[in-house]
């Protein structure tokens, strides 16, 4: 499956457009996270264990959003995004979404 975040595929020629495909996860943090994330609070840095865990989680919602598209017969995914959003106080909804289109 191809995904791009622009328009258009260089050298593809999309001749049809199939919707909207999207997947999503929830994540929470964890009580072992947070414990290291308050220490690394303390003298400053990156805090590895949450970008790792947002990482994870960009990466599953694009997963499942090319299982979207494969269920429609999509031959790629354009226009591909990210947002987020907090769904109660420590979770927080990764979704990926983006046009599944058909080539030519």
């Amino acid at each position: 499956m191809i995904l791009s975040n622009t328009e258009q595929i260089h050298g593809k020629e999309i001749v049809e457009s199939l919707g909207i495909v999207r997947g999503s996860t929830v994540r929470a943090r964890n009580v072992g996270r947070d414990i290291f994330a308050s220490l690394k609070n303390l003298v400053g840095g990156e805090i590895t264990e949450y970008t790792q865990l947002l990482a994870d989680s960009r990466e599953q919602a694009l997963l499942r959003m090319e299982d979207d598209a494969i269920k429609i017969g999509a031959d790629a995914i354009v226009n591909v995004r990210f947002t987020t959003s907090a769904v109660t106080q420590g979770a927080a909804e990764i979704l990926a979404y983006g046009t599944a289109v058909k080539f030519g």
